[in-house]
């Protein structure tokens, strides 16, 4: 999703927050219902779009720079035929190159079978990964890491012919954020870095149709999933026609949540933690009125993350609330773009 960063070189911007979505479930038409899961997550990512669908044979991907909305029609959707799907909605840096390699899903081959790999986060090690995997004759387009894990995972797994190899590989060796989902011809993997920085849950489809993995719970919600559990911290989650199995891919760390989350990135009405995040917004209002009363008239919201703030500030310091931004409803969100 973004170029590597050197250690040492953190830059003074928000990095990767993007969606990721995956759906398996026989008998479903899961590239429509990833297709309705990124919409809902549409706040995590404007700038590129895809899906990539396994039918059991064989891995196809549609993927295009724009939304959700604008990337995929009915013909497109119909065409992606299968019951197991992961999909991607990106967002870039400041200054990062828009491009149709930098989106998402990555596909790399194994042999002949194919796999796809959608990543929400920043690795910060790669330069040597992708070094390795340079000298082992291995070509590499996007010049993102999301590319470094897919095809990391592809290389080892090509030599192990265990994917949970490959996985598990790169989980030992890239260090940073990523919660990411992987679809194989006839399986759904999803994973998440050690400490547990990026967001990862997992709902069920209702009769036990099948399952659903997202970055957010609002991406369960819309295809109407029942949220069960987040994917812990370094574990590996495998959904196929046999079961759902987990196993430790790394050891958990200290667990460190992504803040701004909760700040601004996520959608109010989803549940981080345990947590509802419009409750945490209000709390971080209601704790500011207490540390840092202000002598005021009026309290006013900056829509749209930052009124659950302000109302709990409203709330605790008896000031009266009132709209006083006005945010225009047909833009999208404004702050995710890579240019002024």
């Amino acid at each position: 999703m973004s170029t590597s960063i050197l250690p040492g070189e953190r830059p003074d911007r928000l990095e990767e927050e993007c969606a990721v979505f995956g759906v398996f479930a026989p008998g479903e038409d899961v590239a429509r219902m990833t297709c309705f899961g990124l919409q809902a997550l549409q706040h995590r990512g404007q700038e590129s779009a895809g899906i990539a669908v396994g039918d059991g044979e064989t891995i196809m991907v549609s993927k295009d720079l724009g939304l959700v909305t604008q990337v995929f029609d009915e013909a497109r959707l119909a065409a992606l035929e299968g019951f197991v799907a992961v999909g991607h909605a990106r967002y870039s840096t400041s200054g990062a190159a828009a491009s149709w390699e930098a989106a998402q899903p990555h596909i790399s081959a194994i042999d002949e079978t194919l796999i796809a790999l959608a990543h929400n986060g920043t690795l910060v090690n790669t330069n040597s990964l992708r070094a390795r995997l340079i000298d082992e004759g291995i070509q590499l387009r996007a010049g993102t890491d999301s590319e470094v894990a897919a095809k990391a995972i592809g290389n080892v797994t090509q030599k192990t012919h265990h994917l949970r190899e490959g996985i598990r590989y790169a989980m030992e060796h890239l260090q940073g954020a990523y919660a990411m989902v992987l679809a194989s011809p006839d399986c759904l993997y999803a994973f998440r870095d050690p400490n547990g920085i990026r967001p990862l849950c997992i709902g069920q489809l209702p009769d036990g149709r099948g399952w659903v993995v997202s970055s957010e719970t609002c991406g369960l919600d819309i295809v109407g999933a029942e949220y069960v559990r987040d994917v812990e911290p370094g574990e590996i989650v495998r959904f196929s026609k046999q079961g759902v199995t987990s196993e430790q891919g790394v050891p958990a760390a200290k667990r460190a949540s992504c803040i701004f989350e909760y700040v601004y990135f996520a959608r109010p009405d989803s549940i981080m933690d345990g947590q509802s995040v419009y409750q945490a917004r209000r709390n971080m209002g209601r704790i500011l009125a207490r540390e840092a009363p202000a002598e005021a008239d009026l309290v006013l919201g900056v829509p749209d993350s930052g009124i659950p703030s302000a109302m709990g500030f409203a709330f605790e310091s008896g000031i009266p609330y009132s709209d006083g931004i006005v945010k225009n409803r047909y833009v999208g969100r404004t702050f995710i773009q890579p240019t002024q």
